[in-house]
């Protein structure tokens, strides 16, 4: 016996209102569901150069270190000792019989003298220790907006704008990357341009050049999670009904 798809009465008029309530969503998303360009920030990029260089500053007396700072510690023949440590989320470096040492706010010339009272306490008599600043976490660039990981992520050589998205695992599926901005200090100002990462990647633009300290936001559709939201609200048995 053949199975019937059909309806009636009652379920014919409340289905039907519910076929055409979705048959008017979907007629209506697909021309806004495109990414588009938009928005108040410029597309034109021709000023937007590099940013503010750096404040130099005496790093002895008045950097205070940070997680994921890298220092390079010299103790005075004692080479074991003597290598780069990498400054831990928590704050705190490990060294060989020192352990663990807190480092985080601390400058260079601090956290020497520190370290060489910890070695004076149980194993060398005065010991000469030079700490040194190799790698500065605010030499990071920021990944925000409808990215897979949003986070800081190190910027210890050159980058582009494609490159730096990658660090961010890529666009997220609610992504418009027609609208993705770049957000940077120049002339002391808090400045923005908009770049469209689709043509990028098509070869159709240049691909910029993401600095240390920049931010870079990907624009996310609201059309496309409205979508999805209406289909994952609606119960299978108003769209696939069988009697």
């Amino acid at each position: 016996m053949g199975m019937r798809f059909g309806l009636q009465g009652d379920d014919m008029t409340r289905n039907g209102s519910m076929s055409r309530i979705i048959a008017l969503g979907l007629a209506l998303l697909p021309a806004a569901c495109a990414s588009t360009r938009g928005g108040n920030i410029s597309y034109d990029s021709s000023n937007f150069g590099a940013p503010d260089a750096p404040k130099i500053v005496a790093v002895d007396d008045t950097y205070k270190l940070a997680p994921l700072d890298t220092i390079s510690v010299m103790v005075f023949q004692v080479g074991d000792l003597t290598r780069d440590y990498d400054i831990d989320q928590s704050g705190r470096i490990t060294m060989p019989l020192v352990g663990r040492v807190d480092a985080v706010g601390l400058s260079t010339s601090q956290l020497g003298t520190l370290i060489a009272k910890r070695l004076d306490e149980k194993y060398l008599r005065n010991p000469s220790v030079t700490v040194s600043l190799k790698a500065s976490a605010s030499r990071v660039v920021t990944v925000d907006g409808s990215v897979r990981q949003p986070g800081i992520y190190p910027a210890t050589g050159p980058l582009s704008l494609v490159q730096t998205i990658a660090l961010a695992r890529g666009t997220d599926d609610l992504a418009n990357p027609r609208r993705v901005a770049i957000f940077r200090t120049i002339g002391g100002k808090r400045m923005a341009a908009a770049f469209d990462l689709t043509s990028i990647r098509r070869g159709e633009m240049k691909d910029p050049e993401v600095f240390p300290g920049d931010t870079v936001v990907v624009d996310g559709s609201g059309v496309k999670k409205t979508q999805r939201d209406l289909m994952q609200s609606l119960p299978l048995a108003s769209i696939f009904m069988a009697l």
